[in-house]
This record gives C-alpha cells, sequence and structure tokens, in this order.
C-alpha cells in the first residue's frame, strides 16, 4: 500500500496538470469564437462596440476585457472543476453512512469487548475513516494475543498504526485544494492587472480622440471592470470552496483521533 501511494499521487497530479491545460485551451477558444464572433459587435467589426442589445451586447462586452479574459475564464473554470473533484472526493472517503453514527458505533461495540463486530462495521463504512479504524483495530487484535511486548509496546503499536494509516489516507483528500488556495489569491490580483491595462486603454484612446467623449471613456471604463468582475468572482468561489473542504476534512481528522483515542483507552484498561 505504501508504494502504491506515491503512483496515485503522481497519477493524481498528471491528471491535475491535463485537466487545467483542457480548461486554459478551451477558455481561449471560447473567448476567441464565442466572445468574438464578429456578430457581436457593430457592423461585423471586432475594433467598434458590441452591438446595443441581445446576448451578442454582453458577449462583446467580456470580449472587450482584452487578452486577460481567457486567463480569468479558466481560473474559473479551474475553481468549479477542482472543486467538484474535491466534493466527490471528500464525499467517497467519508463512507457510505453518517461519519458520527459510525464513530458512536464503534465506540460502543468496543466497550462491548465486540471487536470483531467494530471490524464489521468499519467494513460497511468503507471511506478513508473506515479504512484508518479497520487497520487500528486489526492491530488492537493482534496486540490482544502478543505475549512478546510489554503493554505500553503495544499501546505504542496500536497508536503507531493509527499515525501510518492516517498518513496513508487524509493526504489525498487534501490534494488539489493548494490549487484553490492558489486561485483565490491570483485571480485577484490579474483581475486588477486586467483592469489597469484596460483603464490604460481607455484613456490612451480617449486622450488620441482629441475632445472629451464621455460616451467612450464610460465604455471604456465598463469593458476593463470586466476582469475586476471575474477575478473577484472567481476568488471568492475559491476561497468559499476552500474553507468548506478544509472544515470537512478537519471533521473527519477529528473523528478519526476519536474513535483512535478510544482504541487506545479501552486496550489499556483492558490489558494488563
Amino acid at each position: 500500500m505504501a508504494n502504491q501511494q506515491p503512483q496515485a499521487n503522481k497519477a493524481k497530479s498528471f491528471f491535475a496538470s491535463i485537466t487545467m491545460l483542457i480548461i486554459f485551451i478551451f477558455a481561449w477558444v471560447f473567448y476567441l469564437f464565442v466572445l468574438g464572433n464578429p456578430g457581436n459587435f457593430q457592423g461585423g467589426d471586432l475594433a467598434n462596440h458590441p452591438i446595443e442589445e441581445g446576448i451578442g451586447k454582453w458577449l462583446g462586452t467580456v470580449y472587450k476585457g482584452g487578452v486577460i479574459v481567457p486567463f480569468l475564464m479558466s481560473f474559473f473554470l479551474m475553481v468549479i472543476t477542482f472543486s467538484i473533484e474535491r466534493l466527490l472526493t471528500i464525499g467517497k472517503a467519508s463512507g457510505t453512512g453518517s461519519v458520527d453514527e459510525f464513530v458512536r458505533k464503534v465506540k460502543s461495540l468496543l466497550s462491548a469487548d465486540n471487536v470483531d463486530g467494530a471490524i464489521a462495521e468499519c467494513g460497511k463504512q468503507k471511506g478513508s475513516v473506515g479504512n484508518v479504524i479497520q487497520a487500528v483495530l486489526h492491530k488492537y487484535k493482534e496486540m490482544l494475543t502478543e505475549t512478546n511486548m510489554a503493554k505500553d509496546q503495544k499501546i505504542l503499536s496500536i497508536q503507531k498504526e493509527l499515525e501510518d494509516s492516517t498518513s496513508l489516507e487524509l493526504p489525498m483528500l487534501e490534494k488539489n485544494l493548494t490549487i484553490l488556495a492558489t486561485l483565490a489569491s491570483v485571480s485577484t490580483l490579474v483581475g486588477l492587472l486586467g483592469t489597469v491595462l484596460g483603464m490604460i486603454r481607455a484613456f490612451a484612446a480617449l486622450a488620441q480622440a482629441g475632445a472629451p467623449d464621455s460616451s467612450a471613456l464610460s465604455t471604456g471604463i465598463s469593458e476593463a471592470l470586466i476582469n475586476t468582475a471575474l477575478g473577484i468572482g472567481s476568488s471568492a468561489f475559491a476561497i468559499i470552496f476552500y474553507n468548506i473542504f478544509t472544515s470537512r476534512i478537519d471533521n473527519l481528522t477529528y473523528s478519526i483521533d476519536e474513535v483512535g483515542f478510544s482504541i487506545i483507552q479501552t486496550f489499556g484498561s483492558k490489558t494488563k
């Protein structure tokens, strides 16, 4: 199992890299051929303002945000994609039933000296929580029949099994969370960069026009702010999902620690 874990991590890292590349390509294709469709602009010319009504007006306005837009679109799609992936992974790690109910059942069965029943309950629960507790319970049974070790050594052996099993199962839950954390920061900064570039273009065009044109200036500002909206939106979603997932992972970790402590405490009270 220890040998399989690094291979699984490499496969997931490769999957994440390919996914980001596909999303980035899709964002650029969407930007060039959907947002940049000539039909979205007056006279069918991309240099003109967007048409004045219909969905083409909004598509054209977003296109006018500039080359930063496809980057921000790809960030937003990455946030949604990896959030769905983490949601499915963490949900699978929780197992088939309520984690709190599973913890209560295992503790109750241990109190009744029904170790086999507790192991069977882990098999029903499945997921990372069930796998970790099942491994610890097998070590628990093994230590009950061990005669060549002192009580303290047996407890340390059970505790080590808990730590090893947890270190193998839980890291996969945090996979790709660093991507969400990074996107939460980068999206806002890139959005602001796009806004600044858009404002520079707007004022430069206004200066070249000679007489002040309030309509052109307001249009340029609105197009520049598209980047801010996309950046802040992506960042907000990334922060929300990141906090939700870290909270759920903390709850799973707490549940594992709670049952692990109960197992060690039960072993200590029932052995000499």
